[in-house]
């Protein structure tokens, strides 16, 4: 399994930074290369909630199932995979050295297919997901900074 972390200071209170990164509708905009994260479930957040998720990565479009299996709020978000392409993530928030700020930590966890198939999405995942982090971030930050 590869692994990606990722941490970075936000500069607008725990609150907003969580309630942006936790609303299922954000998805598309601060998630890089996610085209569809849709609820399968009448739950739209929070635990035992799932969503079905496209994410393109080069010429290839991945689908899976997700769901949140652990879910705190104001602290963690965690989404495991149960179909598809195996992706999980993990999302913590803190509170900052400074007031008004949080420490975003997010870690994303990826199972590769074997064979070629899984050789070829081995050699596009790694730029992809310093890309992606990268656009995450960013995304985040112009959502809810002011």
């Amino acid at each position: 399994m590869g692994e990606v972390r990722h941490e970075a200071v936000i500069g607008a209170p725990r609150e907003a930074v969580f309630a942006y990164v936790d609303d299922y509708r954000n998805v598309p905009e601060y998630m890089f290369g996610v085209g569809r994260f849709t609820p399968t479930t009448e739950l739209t957040h929070g635990q035992d909630s799932e969503f079905e998720t496209a994410i393109r990565i080069g010429p290839k479009e991945l689908t899976s199932t997700v769901r949140c299996t652990e879910w705190i709020d104001g602290q963690l978000i965690r989404l495991e995979s149960v179909k598809g392409f195996g992706a999980d993530t993990a999302w913590t928030f803190a509170d900052g050295d400074e007031p008004g700020t949080t420490v975003l930590r997010v870690v994303f966890g990826y199972t590769l297919p074997g064979g070629l198939a899984g050789k070829v999405l081995g050699g596009l995942i790694g730029p992809f997901a310093e890309q992606g982090v990268k656009h995450t971030e960013a995304k985040i930050r112009a959502a809810v900074e002011d």
